[in-house]
């Protein structure tokens, strides 16, 4: 991808199947906040950044030529959305017509420990609490950067932490679960890294020795923070539509690139709430 640098950031231009609402307030990741003017503001990988896109074009201000595998890491530029969009959209014409729906979601390659935690934060809970509370997470905890915003915090500064301190978060039962991550993370117990390329199954118990992480905490972190696309996780959402829309089929129905599929089906199914009347 064809990464320039300019005055106030770098741009990638030639940039297709990418539409920044539809990937950034999906529910992939809490970090990011839209702009009057359509652009999104966020926080990834300790850089605080605003991006655009006009036409084939993605800005991202704030950012220097050294940043450019960051950010085309980030946005997943280098797949081919389209060639998968047309290969999935045969499993299932239901399938097909939620690809066609959002053309523009692309799965964010993200922080694992950041992905693990807000998935964490995410059980039982609505995308606007899950960023107040990843905000006062950063703020309380993560390292002020330039521009007056927050890094996430580290499994190391996390680990050194209790329940109590985070407290201020207001995220309940969950304080217990992010100290247990990030103490595992931190101490090695759980190998984030060892679970980009392990067998799945092997990935998945691994991130399930944190106390409560389940199935569907660990599918959403090994998609959204490790990038296996094989991932297919299933909330309340994905529950109903599976039964809905995909009647006696299963995650494994949709191939290599379930996880790809299933965001397509999830922001679908939470677009027309009609379906399941």
């Amino acid at each position: 991808m064809n990464c320039i640098e300019f005055d106030g950031g770098i741009k990638f231009e030639g940039v297709t199947d990418l539409d920044l609402a539809q990937t950034l307030d999906c529910g992939q990741s809490f970090r990011w906040t839209e702009n009057d003017d359509g652009s999104f503001s966020g926080v990834a990988f300790g850089k605080s950044v605003r991006v655009e896109l006009k036409e084939n074009t993605l800005f991202v201000y704030n950012a220097c030529l050294e940043d450019c595998n960051i950010w085309s890491d980030y946005f997943d530029l280098e797949l081919d959305y389209g060639k998968i969009r047309e290969q999935i959209s045969k499993i299932h014409p239901v399938l097909s017509e939620a690809a066609k729906y959002a053309p523009g979601i692309r799965i964010l390659r993200q922080e694992p420990y950041e992905a693990l935690c807000t998935f964490i934060i995410s059980q039982n809970n609505n995308i606007k609490r899950i960023k107040g509370i990843v905000k006062r997470l950063c703020e309380c905890f993560g390292e002020k950067l330039s521009d007056g915003e927050f890094a996430f915090p580290t499994a190391e500064k996390m680990a050194s932490l209790t329940a109590d301190d985070l407290a201020p978060l207001r995220a309940g039962f969950r304080n217990r679960y992010l100290i247990d991550a990030a103490q595992k993370v931190a101490s090695g117990e759980v190998q984030l890294e060892k679970c980009r390329t392990a067998d799945y199954e092997e990935a998945r118990r691994e991130l399930m020795k944190i106390t409560g992480v389940g199935v569907k905490v660990a599918d959403c972190t090994l998609l959204f923070g490790l990038h296996r696309i094989e991932a297919f996780p299933v909330d309340v959402w994905m529950k109903r539509a599976m039964e809905k829309l995909f009647p006696g089929m299963t995650p494994d129905d949709f191939g290599e690139y379930a996880g790809i599929a299933q965001q397509y089906i999830f922001h679908f199914s939470r677009m027309h709430p009609e379906l399941f009347d």
